[in-house]
């Protein structure tokens, strides 16, 4: 009824599959189905406790107020620490903006820097909400195909033919969803030194997963000479820590440009929650065992469902580097990757997302998240097992 007076931008936008997928597969589970939950990028570990108890302490304390929009001073300080830490990116506070969650990072940066017109390189299949936040800025959407022949990474001689002088900004998803590839250190020095070609082009480096990296390290590209004031890292605490309700991210970038997103910020959230905030420098500055366990149960996770998954007749399954996704080519079948995904919800009992959620280059793959347990994960193989013999 108000297809009239919605404005014409809305239908630029798109949503986030996995969250449907989930809502369906309640649906069934409520109908008295048993589900295994792949389609879901949400760790199953509870939040660490010394985390929850830094929260509740704060709030205690008096933590519930409005706060400065980018954040309190000492959590800025304490990303900022740790982001010299673990990426090697020197960085002040005045750098650091603090969101509820990554998504703000993505949107506003688009909002900020894209104008009508201004093509937005970004690779495919990935995070869906690129595609959309481009489109919703007036953007042109350049997609680098993700191949697994190239271990699911950005094909750095690809990308040289797609920049030009009408490419405004580049995103790099390093490690990446949905097939968890990661760039090496020689491809991000060499994207680095194709942009001093081009110096109008800004990256947008989403590292949400890169403490989820499972043999050897990644490399941010902003640690790449020449590169520290024209990228814009997008962290957060959702996948290391099992944070994913807190919703907790942050920005990090040159403080003119920190300055343009503060106002983006007051003119929509306002703020972070205050108590939520305190339990980022417990979790930044706290110990990191949980993190590390973590890694660890997600590293066996990835290892069993990869061989099982290769194990089945018509499935082929790369190893991936990072993040807490396979992306097996299940294209052998016959069938769209869309009706596999759908059938093997309602006939096998395995909720996953259709490749092409992610992009039209996802065609014949299926995205399973292992962020759920071994014995979960025993079963769904088990399951996808049977269910490919009914195709």
């Amino acid at each position: 009824m108000f297809e009239n007076l919605l404005s014409s931008r809305m239908s630029l936008l798109d949503t986030e599959s996995a969250f449907k997928i989930l809502a369906r597969a309640r649906a069934l589970e409520a109908e008295g189905r048993s589900i295994i939950h792949m389609e879901i990028g949400q760790p199953d570990f509870p939040t660490p406790g010394n985390i929850m108890d830094a929260a509740c302490r704060a709030m205690r304390g008096g933590h519930t107020g409005y706060t400065p929009t980018p954040g309190y001073p000492e959590v800025r300080q304490a990303i900022a620490d740790y982001v010299e830490k673990y990426k090697g990116v020197k960085s002040s506070k005045e750098e650091v903006i603090v969101t509820p969650g990554g998504k703000p990072v993505i949107f506003f940066t688009m909002q900020m820097l894209v104008e009508d017109g201004d093509e937005v390189v970004y690779p495919n299949p990935s995070f869906p909400i690129y595609e959309s936040c481009i489109k919703f800025s007036g953007g042109v959407p350049v997609p680098i195909p993700l191949r697994a022949d190239k271990g699911f990474a950005i094909d750095v001689d690809v990308l040289k033919r797609s920049v030009n002088e009408k490419t405004k900004l580049i995103l790099l998803n390093n490690p990446g969803n949905p097939a968890g590839g990661v760039s090496t250190r020689e491809d991000i020095l060499a994207i680095a030194e194709l942009l001093q070609k081009f110096p109008r082009v800004m990256v947008l480096s989403d590292e949400i997963y890169d403490r989820l990296v499972y043999d050897g390290g990644v490399t941010s590209i902003a640690t790449a000479p020449g590169m520290k004031d024209r990228v814009i890292i997008l962290d957060g605490l959702s996948k290391t820590y099992a944070m994913t309700g807190w919703r907790l991210g942050f920005g990090i970038m040159h403080p003119e440009l920190a300055t343009q997103m503060e106002l983006l910020m007051v003119n929509s959230f306002s703020c972070t929650s205050a108590f939520s905030q305190i339990a980022i420098m417990e979790a930044l500055n706290g110990p990191q065992d949980a993190a590390d366990e973590i890694r660890a149960a997600f590293r066996e996770r990835r290892d069993y469902l990869v061989a099982g998954l290769n194990a089945i007749d018509g499935i082929n399954c790369p190893m991936p580097g990072g993040a807490f996704y396979v992306f097996p080519d299940i294209s052998g079948f016959g069938v769209h990757c869309d009706e596999f995904a759908d059938r093997l919800m309602n006939e096998g009992g395995v909720a996953a997302a259709s490749g092409t959620a992610f992009g039209k280059f996802g065609e014949g793959h299926i995205r399973f998240s292992y962020a759920t347990s071994l014995d979960n994960i025993k079963i769904a193989v088990e399951r996808i097992a049977a269910f490919v013999k009914t195709l």
